[in-house]
């Protein structure tokens, strides 16, 4: 499984560094794959609604009312029927993309099972909405779609009588598209809604809007394909004929043409295998993990920095438990931490030039890689570098491959997110001797843990608490944010801001 993750990342990462050249950061359609398939939703409910108000849901209706849309009044209910299918079919497209990129990224294990695991019934439930969605339209593909899955329901042992006599002529009746409308329409997305707001319960700040200029190019792309290739129905439902010619929506009806091929046994059986595989995955292996973090009630003031700064919604506020004067104090979950060390970032206790007692503190940190630690390596990396410039670079051990600056002179020091560092402590390794410093983490917008290079940036950009000094000289400070793919760019820019300090001279902090 390591192999074919890390594989498959080496892939992901290619494409996505294509799809910045095209796009930009922040444009860039791979890192709002979630918030895509939201507003994809929100077309196909707005959609839905307006090809509801035309549709006859009865048997003699349904099919008139659909072709009616379709050809009569193509300008407006056909482009709306056309856009329905399409953001179906789109938002089947970024799901799986979606599930693809959690998997190569290797956000799916861990702490992070639980989005994985709720994911998969989500990922049914609509593709069964969409299938209940053609059940309407009463056309050949219809007619297919209904005796098929009465075929995959009769097989099913506690399932009694044969659903299959129901779709017999003369069986079918209004009740019939009554049912099915109110699945479609109330009882399956009501169904959604819940396991969505599952699916991300243990998520916070969440983007479910893509940037408007992306969502807006989505919606026109929609558009023009629906005006230049519109959906259209088969012929009407004839239960005395067999369909012979059928155009096939392979996002939703995959499943139906093993039926027709190998039974409704193993259709069941390869649907089952692949759902429980999908299940069992965050534990095919499971993923090590690191100590969480540990709250250390007397450095702690209880600003709620690092409560807002947590991606995964680990770290709450309460009441003052130790008597001290602060009101609050933090409180951690750790059924829900990551180990990202971006709460020992967001501390203001994390200050290397704090005079402690015996080791430093911060008020919230990670057991095995804390404050002091931070500040004990920095020391050590300084204090080991002979040549001049003295340049350190801070990275993330999820980003690049720090080993192509073996030779280069430059000390590196590899912490868990970038954003687990406190901007004072770039300031203190400048003042012990350090005349540059590279900060370096994931690809902008494309964090492991989520937000951890946003946070930096906003923190260096004296944006976000807590922020640089104001003495601080921030030409001895460069950043870079990129992917193992971008390790020799990384390299090129550390040598290159090496030699700028060579040449323009730039005094000690």
């Amino acid at each position: 499984m390591n192999i074919i993750r890390n594989s498959g990342n080496k892939i992901v990462l290619a494409v996505e560094q294509l799809f910045n050249k095209i796009f930009g950061n922040q444009l860039n359609p791979f890192y709002h794959l979630g918030s895509l398939t939201f507003y994809f939703f929100w077309i196909v409910l707005v959609s839905g609604i307006y090809v509801f108000i035309a549709f006859e849901t009865n048997l003699a209706g349904a099919y008139n009312s659909v072709e009616y849309m379709t050809n009569e009044q193509w300008w407006l209910a056909g482009i709306m029927r056309s856009l329905h299918r399409y953001a179906s079919d789109a938002a089947i497209i970024t799901i799986f993309l979606h599930m693809v990129r959690e998997f190569c990224r290797d956000h799916y294990r861990g702490v992070r099972w639980f989005s994985w695991f709720t994911g998969v019934p989500t990922l049914w439930m609509v593709v069964m909405l969409g299938i209940s969605g053609y059940w309407l339209v009463w056309d050949m593909l219809a007619q297919y779609i209904a005796i098929t899955t009465a075929e995959l329901i009769d097989w099913i042992p506690m399932v009694p009588g044969s659903m299959v006599f129901n779709f017999l002529e003369g069986n079918v009746s209004d009740r019939f598209f009554t049912l099915m409308a109110f699945l479609h329409l109330l009882g399956l997305p009501v169904a959604l809604v819940f396991l969505l707001w599952t699916h991300v319960s243990r998520i916070s700040q969440i983007d479910f809007y893509p940037p408007r200029l992306l969502a807006w190019g989505s919606l026109i792309a929609l558009i023009l394909l629906s005006l230049i290739k519109p959906a259209v129905s088969h012929g009407p439902a004839q239960l005395d004929h067999s369909p012979t010619v059928l155009h096939l929506d392979w996002f939703y009806l995959n499943i139906y043409p093993l039926v027709d091929i190998l039974g409704a046994g193993w259709a069941w059986g390869i649907a089952s295998g692949v759902t429980l595989f999908l299940l069992a995955m965050p534990w095919l292996p499971p993923r090590g993990e690191k100590p969480r973090a540990e709250v250390n009630l007397e450095h702690c003031s209880g600003c709620g920095q690092c409560a807002q700064d947590c991606p995964y919604g680990a770290i709450t506020m309460q009441r003052r438990t130790d008597g001290r004067k602060f009101e609050f104090e933090s409180s951690m979950e750790d059924s829900l931490c990551t180990s990202c060390g971006i709460c020992t970032g967001s501390c203001a206790s994390a200050n290397p030039f704090r005079m402690a007692k015996e080791v430093l503190k911060a008020g919230i940190e990670m057991p095995w890689y804390g404050a002091e630690d931070l500040r004990r390596i920095t020391q050590e990396k300084l204090s080991a570098l002979t040549t001049q410039p003295r340049v350190i670079v801070y990275g993330c051990e999820n980003s690049l491959d720090f080993s192509v600056l073996d030779g280069l002179g430059c000390a590196v020091q590899v912490v868990p997110c970038s954003g687990m560092l406190p901007p004072s402590l770039l300031d203190f390794a400048l003042k012990r001797g350090a005349d540059g410093v590279v900060v370096t983490g994931c690809r902008e917008g494309d964090c492991f843990h989520r937000f951890g290079n946003r946070w930096t940036i906003a923190r260096l950009d004296g944006t976000r608490e807590p922020h640089l000094f104001a003495r601080t000289d921030q030409r001895k400070i460069v950043r870079f944010w990129g992917g193992r793919s971008e390790s020799q760019e990384m390299q090129a820019l550390v040598r290159s801001f090496r030699d700028g300090i060579k040449k323009e001279g730039l005094p000690h902090a």
